[in-house]
């Protein structure tokens, strides 16, 4: 039988009425003749209520126990999608992270899956049973409940479909597909029918909310077909799979833009070898994710060093960049969280000249100015101010999008 692993986000379960649909979409692909696995997120707005509750007893709650405490919204929707689908004759059963088990490394918070230990889903499947598998959500090697980050059930699917072989991941989610840019700021983004994992990797991280990163990741390893979905309708969605040559005829294939960056600056750093290592290696020993970095050139011996990472980390990688700081005499640390990331991404950048000039031609016609940029084979991202964000995804979509020739087809 082929094997399916669907995964449905807080905005399909987001209420009793929307379980049900998914309880219904999920029959549906049982009487079509598949075995299916379920992975679920939290209802809508549950984890950030859960999140809430830890942060009015701590401004930084211990992480073991903030993830003891948010693991408990996905535990309540799989068993609520499991009762669903017994309601409608479908035999479910539910499993959390711990019992399946999805075995983690202990970083919490934002775990890595490390493996996962199939025989009980298989067990379930084989005797006929609908698996409904919690996202977001693993376990340690020492029996600690941990959480993937943001997205994280993106993961779980796509792990969990690479780990049972199965024959394609349906992400389903409150929007019909990947866009060239986010719809609610360009009225005219379209829909993208086929998109690679290179390109959806960039998009992901660089601010498309579609899809997470390392859920694309996963899928580029392990050969797993995703397709992103809407859960409210049954249309052909965005089918994520290995490049072609068609795909390099696209030269931008979208256009995203990330607002949850902070950008630190350590001001005056003494130049000389060791110190930009010694301020890296403290943050990365604490598992905070550094983006783009930008070194001025040096004047009379000094030199500021700029970098951005998630808001999320920011007040922590400010305190690691003032204790580095005042270790290596630096004159002060700036930081400022009113900045955004702003990329253009496509394959037939690979083999296509003359991107990054438009990009900055289109920008400097905007009176937007340019902090930092960083680039790779297939992107260009530019630091500007967050008040510029949406003038910018608008113009360099009209740019690169609208008024792009040839036989391009979108949706």
């Amino acid at each position: 039988m082929p094997l399916i692993v669907q995964k449905y986000g807080g905005t399909s379960v987001g209420n009793i009425e929307r379980i049900k649909n998914v309880a219904r979409k999920i029959k549906k692909a049982v009487d079509e003749g598949n075995q299916v696995v379920v992975v679920s997120s939290a209802m809508t707005g549950e984890t950030d209520r859960l999140i809430g509750l830890t942060r009015e007893l701590s401004n930084r709650p211990n992480p073991r126990e903030q993830d003891m405490v948010v693991a408990t919204g996905e535990q309540v929707a799989i068993g609520l999608v499991a009762i669903a689908l017994q309601e409608l004759g479908v035999p479910a059963i539910s499993l959390t992270g711990w019992q399946v088990p999805i075995i983690t490394d202990n970083v919490h918070t934002k775990a890595r899956i490390k493996k996962i230990d199939t025989h009980r889903i298989r067990k379930h499947l084989d005797e006929g049973k609908v698996v409904i598998v919690a996202g977001f959500q693993g376990v340690s090697e020492d029996g600690d409940i941990t959480t993937l980050g943001r997205g994280g059930s993106d993961t779980s699917a796509v792990a969990l479909a690479a780990a049972l072989k199965a024959d394609v991941c349906e992400i389903y989610t409150d929007v019909p597909g990947v866009f060239t840019a986010d719809p609610r700021i360009v009225e005219n983004a379209r829909k993208i029918p086929v998109i690679s994992y290179e390109e959806m990797m960039e998009m992901a991280s660089l601010g498309s909310k579609v899809m997470q990163i390392r859920s694309v990741e996963f899928g580029a390893k392990y050969g797993v077909k995703i397709h992103v979905r809407s859960s409210f309708n049954d249309e052909e969605g965005t089918w994520i799979m290995e490049e072609n040559e068609e795909m390099e005829k696209v030269v931008v294939r979208g256009i995203s833009h990330e607002l949850k960056e902070s950008r630190i600056t350590v001001v005056r750093v003494p130049d000389k070898p060791g110190v930009a290592a010694k301020l890296f290696k403290a943050l990365g020993d604490k598992n905070i994710v550094v983006d783009m970095i930008v070194q001025n050139v040096s004047h009379k011996g000094f030199t500021d060093i700029s970098f951005t990472v998630n808001k999320t980390d920011a007040d922590y990688a400010e305190e690691i960049a003032r204790e580095v700081a005042k270790e290596v005499g630096a004159e002060d640390v700036e930081r400022n969280d009113k900045i955004a990331k702003i990329s253009v991404v496509g394959l037939g950048m690979k083999t296509h000249s003359g991107v990054a000039g438009k990009m900055f031609e289109v920008l400097y016609k905007e009176g937007i100015n340019i902090y930092a940029i960083s680039t790779s084979e297939i992107k260009i991202s530019c630091l500007i101010d967050e008040k510029y964000a949406e003038l910018a995804v608008r113009a360099l979509h009209e740019a690169f999008i609208e008024n792009m020739e040839g036989d391009i087809q979108y949706e």
